[in-house]
């Protein structure tokens, strides 16, 4: 209990420190869970009160390529590194890349809590609350096998049909080989599983129970 106390002072201090005087965390227009959520917020809220929304967006797609880097990434992902080793090298290329005191700070934080690999979470989130911001309506959609051109334009016609006014739909259209059949999709917080593979499980556990 004391350690998440603790780190929900050091998130709220990396809001709040970059701007005086503090203030209350400026909330997303969703909420993301979890840890990743908590520093995703609280980034949010530091671009959000110096207006640089969009900008630390693209400075993260930035972070983001730099921690896939093999040689970044074999530092900062290796738990027999030390802390301050990892400090150094991350804060050595983000000074190199010329990033904004709010992307800086943001990960120098992630590192002095040990919490570096917790970073293409915490991109992934931001990100989801970029898109809300933005009116975006995120979808997935995942078929067995992929979808020619008049079936995608169909699909796209009817999940807008799914949408309120002014929301705009960003669609991922993922294959799966495994579902055998039908889709899947994801569409905001509803989720319908129309797989032939979840229909054939179903009739499998119809057909058990009436043995």
């Amino acid at each position: 209990m004391a350690a998440a106390v603790g780190l929900s002072q050091k998130v709220r201090h990396f809001s709040t420190s970059l701007v005086r005087p503090a203030s209350k965390l400026v909330q997303p227009p969703i909420q993301v869970y979890g840890l990743e959520g908590r520093y995703a917020t609280a980034l949010y809220s530091a671009a959000s009160k110096q207006k640089k929304l969009d900008q630390i967006e693209k400075e993260l797609s930035r972070v983001s390529a730099l921690i896939r880097d093999p040689k970044l990434s074999g530092v900062v992902m290796n738990p027999h590194v030390k802390g301050t080793v990892k400090q150094k090298v991350v804060n050595d290329a983000l000074v190199k890349e010329k990033l904004s005191p709010i992307t800086v700070n943001f990960v120098n934080v992630l590192a002095e809590n040990g919490r570096l690999r917790y970073t293409p979470g915490v991109i992934s989130a931001f990100g989801k609350m970029m898109s809300a911001y933005r009116g975006e309506v995120l979808c997935s959609v995942t078929t067995a096998q992929p979808l020619d051109d008049a079936s995608l334009t169909e699909l796209k016609t009817a999940l807008n049909g799914f949408l309120a006014k002014g929301e705009i739909l960003k669609l991922e259209v993922k294959t799966d080989p495994s579902i055998l059949g039908g889709m899947i999709v994801s569409i905001g917080d509803k989720y319908v599983d129309m797989s032939t593979k979840s229909k054939v499980q179903k009739l499998t556990k119809i057909m058990k129970e009436a043995v």
